[in-house]
């Protein structure tokens, strides 16, 4: 499995509406056309309302180079920049876990 963190810092609260809505509009196309992506999971930071975490779980590196490069999610890429303060990706190595599918 090959996995990512996001951490996203928004403008402002209009900032984070928008990106919202983009998030929104992109999430039902990720879980219906990449049965690479096995968790797509979106969070709001608590205390913190201009901060989002994407945690993101691909069966393998293929499976999100194949994320990548599909129309809604390079529409996503390049429509939030207008929202972005800043963003933080970290790239993980599967060891074990609960709820995952080698677990």
């Amino acid at each position: 499995m090959f996995g990512l963190t996001a951490l996203f810092t928004l403008h402002d609260e209009s900032a984070a509406l928008g990106f919202d809505a983009l998030t929104a509009r992109t999430l039902p196309l990720i879980k219906s056309a990449e049965p690479g992506t096995l968790v797509y999971a979106v969070h709001e930071v608590a205390g913190d309302p201009l901060a989002r975490v994407f945690y993101e779980l691909y069966s393998d590196r293929a499976a999100f180079e194949a994320h990548e490069e599909q129309p809604h999610v390079r529409h996503f890429l390049a429509e939030r920049e207008q929202y972005l303060a800043g963003v933080r990706v970290e790239f993980l190595s599967f060891v074990d876990g609960k709820g995952t599918p080698s677990s």
